[in-house]
């Protein structure tokens, strides 16, 4: 199972939107993400869905009865560590208000294993 003690912060256009575990990982594929936490946000569909429009940023789904939503890469969507150090990778969103949005992060190695070792040992755990 993931380590899920680590808080990482969320930024949008440098405002704290809220934070995520990042409790779940494709190891291989150098991909983690988690449920966000909201702070101070009403709506996370209202707020990406307003963001993406007004930024010319891609939507892969947009759907308003379920205020469901599934955005291409958002730039200016930052992830931070527990010590203030950026998470450098390409995030995306996908979610809807009844039932959470998820941030999905690509990461490079081999940062990926020095900041997520918990989930690269997990994945080498399965083949033991």
């Amino acid at each position: 199972m993931a380590l899920i003690d680590k808080k990482y912060r969320i930024e949008l256009d440098g405002k704290i939107i809220g934070f995520s575990f990042l409790e779940n990982a494709d190891a291989p594929m150098g991909v983690v993400s988690g449920l966000i936490q909201f702070e101070n946000v009403d709506s996370g569909y209202d707020l990406f869905l307003d963001y993406c429009s007004n930024n010319g940023i891609t939507i892969n789904e947009n759907d308003t009865t379920y205020k469901l939503i599934d955005t291409q890469t958002i730039p200016n969507l930052k992830v931070y560590c527990e010590n203030d150090s950026e998470i450098k990778g390409v995030s995306a969103i996908t979610g809807m208000d009844k039932e959470g949005f998820e941030i999905q992060i690509m990461v490079g190695y081999p940062f990926y294993e020095e900041v997520f070792p918990h989930h690269v040992k997990e994945y080498r755990e399965k083949f033991k």
